[in-house]
This record gives C-alpha cells, sequence and structure tokens, in this order.
C-alpha cells in the first residue's frame, strides 16, 4: 500500500486485479443500540432479519418464491433428483429443518452431512444431484472444502450464506444470501431463524415446481409472512425466562427434547446452552428417550420439552409423563392455554401458535433467551465463550 493506493500481488500468480465492492452497512448495525450484549440485540433483531430474507422472494402472482442467484434455469431444478444439504454446528440444525421442510412439502430425497464428514467421504452422487452448503460466515474450512470436492466431481453447488463475497459464496455456483446483518456473537441466532426461513421458501420453491397447488402455495407465503410477527409476540416470554433461569441455572445436565420438525429446535438449544453457559446438555427426540438417556433422568436434570401442537403432540405428552413420573424436572415450551400441558410441566414457557413447518423458527426463541439468561446468571462471557471462535477456518 502507498499513499496514492495499493497493487496486489500472488505469491505465485503475481498481479493480480481484484474485484473491489463497497459495503454499505450502517454504523447501527455492529453498536449494541442500548443491549447488554451483542447476542441479546441479535435475538432481539430476528423479526427484522426475517423480514429482510423474505424481501422481494416471495411471489403473490405465481404463490411461490423467487431467488435470483441460483443460476439454475427452471429445467435444471425441476431435474433436480435429490439434495444435499451441508454445515457444520447451527448450519448442521438448520440443515435438518430444511430436510423436513423439502421432503415434506417438495417430495424431494434430501440428505444432511457434516461438512467435516462429507469432504472425506466419497458417497455415490447420481448427476440430477444438488448440493447446498449452509453457513453463516461462508469461511468455514470444512464446508468450504465439502463443496469443493463436490464441485471437482461435476454436480452443482449452492450456497446459502449470510456475508456477500466470502470464500463459500465465491467457491459456489450460485447461492442464497441470508441478509441476516453482521452476527458478532459466537453463538449463532439470528442466522440459524434466517437460514431455516430461506431454506422454507426454497421447499415452497421447489415444491411449486412438482405438486404443490397454487392454493397451498398462497397459504405457504400468508404463513411465511406471518413469521415475524409470530416471533415478536415469542421475544415477550423474556421475562417468564429470567425468572425459568434463575431455577435452574446450578444445574450440571440438560435434556432438550422435540418430535419432528422440534427434534432438530432441540438440538440446537442444547447447543447453545452448551456454547455459552458451559452446561452440559443433549437434544435428542422425544421418544429415543426410551432408548438409553431416560436413565439420566434424576431431580436434578431438567428436561425442557418442545411441545406445540401437531402430528405428535398426544407423543410428547406422553413421553413428559414418562420423565414426570422418574422426578424429572419438566420445562415445557408449549402453545398459549394448554391446560393439560399445565398439570405435568413444572415450569410453563408460552409461545404463539405457528405452522408446524415453521415452528423451529419461533420454538427456538426462547431456548435462546435460556442459554442466554442461564450464561448470564452464571457469570460467562456469552459474546465471547471459551475456545469457541465465530468462524471456524481450519481444521
Amino acid at each position: 500500500m502507498t499513499p496514492s493506493g495499493f497493487s496486489v500481488r500472488h505469491r505465485d500468480q503475481g498481479m493480480v486485479l481484484p474485484n473491489i465492492e463497497t459495503v454499505e452497512l450502517d454504523s447501527s448495525a455492529v453498536s449494541l443500540e442500548g443491549f447488554d450484549h451483542y447476542m441479546l440485540k441479535e435475538i432481539y433483531e430476528q423479526p427484522e432479519s426475517l423480514k429482510n430474507a423474505m424481501r422481494g422472494r416471495l411471489d403473490d402472482q405465481d404463490a411461490t418464491a423467487i431467488f435470483g442467484g441460483l443460476n439454475l434455469t427452471p429445467q435444471q431444478l425441476r431435474s433436480v433428483d435429490r439434495i444435499i444439504l451441508t454445515g457444520c454446528g447451527t448450519s448442521w440444525h438448520s440443515a435438518l429443518v430444511g430436510e423436513y421442510m423439502i421432503e415434506e412439502l417438495a417430495r424431494i430425497p434430501v440428505e444432511v452431512e457434516y461438512a467435516s464428514e462429507l469432504r472425506y467421504r466419497n458417497p455415490p452422487l447420481e448427476n440430477n444431484t444438488l448440493v447446498f452448503g449452509i453457513t453463516q460466515s461462508g469461511e468455514t474450512a470444512d464446508t468450504l472444502a465439502a463443496l469443493r470436492e463436490t464441485k471437482r466431481k461435476g454436480h452443482r453447488t449452492l450456497a446459502i450464506c449470510n456475508v456477500v463475497g466470502s470464500s463459500i459464496a465465491q467457491a459456489a455456483d450460485g447461492g442464497i444470501y441470508l441478509h441476516a446483518g453482521p452476527e458478532i456473537g459466537v453463538a449463532s441466532t439470528k442466522a440459524f431463524t434466517s437460514q431455516c426461513c430461506v431454506l422454507a421458501m426454497l421447499a415452497l420453491y421447489f415444491g411449486r415446481t412438482r405438486h404443490i397447488s397454487y392454493e397451498s402455495g398462497k397459504r405457504i407465503i400468508e404463513e411465511l409472512r406471518s413469521l415475524p410477527g409470530l416471533v415478536q409476540q415469542a421475544l415477550g416470554c423474556d421475562q417468564r425466562v429470567r425468572i425459568v433461569a434463575e431455577k435452574y441455572k446450578d444445574a450440571t445436565n440438560f435434556l432438550y427434547l422435540g418430535r419432528r420438525y422440534n427434534f432438530p429446535t432441540a438440538l440446537e438449544g442444547a447447543l447453545k446452552l452448551k456454547e455459552i453457559s458451559y452446561i452440559h446438555a443433549e437434544g435428542y427426540p422425544a421418544a429415543e428417550m426410551k432408548h438409553g438417556p431416560i436413565a439420566l433422568v434424576d431431580a436434578h436434570t431438567p428436561s425442557v420439552f418442545l411441545v406445540p401442537p401437531g402430528t405428535t403432540y398426544e407423543k410428547v405428552m406422553s413421553n413428559m409423563e414418562e420423565v414426570k413420573a422418574r422426578g424429572g424436572p419438566i420445562i415445557a415450551i408449549a402453545s398459549h392455554d394448554d391446560p393439560r400441558v399445565e398439570a405435568i410441566a413444572d415450569d410453563v414457557i408460552h409461545l404463539p401458535e405457528a405452522p408446524e413447518f415453521l415452528q423451529p423458527i419461533v420454538s427456538v426463541v426462547p431456548l435462546q433467551l435460556l442459554a442466554y439468561h442461564i450464561a448470564l446468571l452464571r457469570g460467562c462471557d456469552v459474546d465471547k465463550p471459551r475456545n469457541l471462535a465465530k468462524s471456524v477456518t481450519v481444521e
């Protein structure tokens, strides 16, 4: 660099002409704006980040979603026979939610792979397989390597990421930006809900190219548009969550349990607690408790149940009763006015009702807040937890 300009030289290739883009960033995006921590600020930004993820991408006329950056023709997208979603950590959990969404709405087989494993595997991939790398930073080393390996074998690779111009955004054949704004807290919050939202729109898009009717597409669009309001309502549980956190802050083990769409939500809730409060926590499908984890249940191990209305409601209620019979404390995340849950659970956190396929985006809010408040009460640094980095750029 010199006072009058700069040049870029590559060690092997010599002079390089870089592509320069101006990043338009409002100073408010990186200021705390009255919040005590970036993590709390980013939790509260989720209604807005969801709006940004959907802005300009919902097409009322054709009852579908629009993505300008996929770089695939409609014919190529209609020929997709299989989708692989790959990511790490929180992005892997959003991929699990996406698997449920795409298989249910679009009827396309989906596999979810840890990027750190996929990069070293040699799975048979058919010609019409589409590989999505999911990442907040766009710099995750394992996800980048997995995409490059599948691209090397001739498969189309797409990215779902938040950072414009990142390594993964450049390496992929196309992709979808989250537009969630900077996420500074190490524990991902708004990126998770934005990823789930983008995957829901992707499921709608693929579904409309196949068997979803126009009327069903319109209904899904209306449900997606209701999301920011539902998440805003969910944030109203903050005070109640603080009380629950005070009660259980000294626990050394937690179980997080849910079914269907809320199984990945349980995994994400457990990860948040581990990341910032250093409490051991495990997420399971609720029915899997009987296959081993129920041995952990005692008076000192709280179980967090995700029990919104839906197809598996009765099954989850039965699992709650099993934990109650063994003396385990129960924290239930339930819909408003559910006397059956109130009768069993020790503590209930109420949420607004949401369509089943969008429940993870609403249900994760109290889990994020629970992890935040417990970590705070235990004196932990919620924005910079020990041993963790925001972006894992090495193996």
